[in-house]
């Protein structure tokens, strides 16, 4: 039976891979639903980028948008890296969807109580949604099985020398969900950079089926900000949270407790991983390390191989 998931995003290119992923793989994931928060862009423009994704593959998923910003302050958005649209690059045809009527944190409460199975939530965008659900309806935390999440690092940040992006656009929330008991995966930057596409992967991406050749054209527009960087690759942030789902032994991972900064001058928005061992500070995190990358990269490019099939015709059409 395929694990229920509710992917909370804000597309983003890295968010559009993820999605992808999820969708590739319907004997093992069953995709109930989508939501977005305002991050990479303003929640207008990454929610039309949610439903040309799924419109691009034909996939007819709900999608409920939710918080347009952080639950303080205002929002910080990371055009720098994706673009005035959120998801610069290919030129994807209008979606042909609409988001529910249903505000995210609603819609989620309703998928939740109704299943008979318990909900894994893939956020891979500020927390913000998630943290309105469960502080609002703590109850719904008995239904949830698991959080696997990108954000964090324990060892380094990127927008501050110390706080990755989706935390640091929204800390307090991170704390809530971090804090929440739900048992959570952290796929943060000391994985995620580690499971770099390099520019000959993306060049083969370009050379195969309407899919693959709309995330190479994605990957195009995401390494320039890479490389302006001096990374060397582009990390596929997202994809991870959605992979460890898929395939857990291709990662390396330590259980840990983790919190999140939220005053300090230098430090707001960081992921704070406690390795004492004291008793009153269990394990709260599963945080991934480590990956195989050639592993990964061979789910991926499988992935979007099922989907040239499945859907290429009818995307390329359009």
């Amino acid at each position: 039976m395929p694990t229920p998931i509710i992917i909370d995003c804000d597309p983003g290119h890295d968010d559009a891979i993820a999605i992808l992923l999820a969708l590739a793989h319907p004997e093992q994931l069953e995709i109930r639903g989508i939501t977005t928060v305002g991050g990479n862009q303003i929640l207008d423009k990454i929610t039309d980028n949610a439903l040309k994704v799924l419109s691009f593959v034909n996939a007819d998923i709900p999608v409920a948008k939710g918080a347009a910003a952080p639950l303080l302050g205002k929002l910080v958005t990371g055009e720098q890296a994706h673009g005035e649209s959120g998801m610069d690059g290919p030129a994807l045809p209008a979606s042909r969807f609409k988001p529910v009527e249903q505000g995210a944190v609603e819609f989620m409460l309703e998928i939740i109580r109704s299943s008979e199975e318990k909900i894994t939530l893939v956020p891979t965008a500020p927390l913000t949604n998630i943290a309105l659900l469960i502080t609002a309806y703590p109850e719904v935390k008995e239904k949830i099985e698991k959080i696997s999440l990108m954000g964090g690092g324990l060892a380094y940040g990127n927008v501050t020398a110390t706080a990755e992006f989706n935390i640091y656009v929204d800390p307090e929330a991170a704390r809530i969900v971090f804090e929440s008991g739900i048992p959570i995966v952290m796929s943060g930057l000391d994985v995620t950079d580690k499971a770099a596409i390099f520019e000959e992967e993306i060049l083969e991406l370009k050379s195969r089926g309407p899919v693959s050749v709309m995330v190479g054209e994605l990957l195009d527009f995401y390494s320039i900000y890479g490389k302006k960087m001096g990374y060397v690759g582009s990390a596929l942030h997202d994809p991870c949270a959605v992979a460890w789902l898929l395939r857990p032994e291709l990662f390396e991972s330590e259980h840990l407790h983790v919190t999140v900064e939220t005053e300090g001058r230098l430090t707001r928005g960081m992921t704070v991983a406690d390795r004492r061992k004291k008793p009153d500070r269990a394990a709260n995190t599963q945080v991934l390390l480590g990956v195989d990358r050639e592993a990964f990269m061979k789910l991926l490019f499988d992935a979007l191989d099922r989907l040239d099939r499945e859907h290429g015709l009818a995307a390329g059409e359009k």
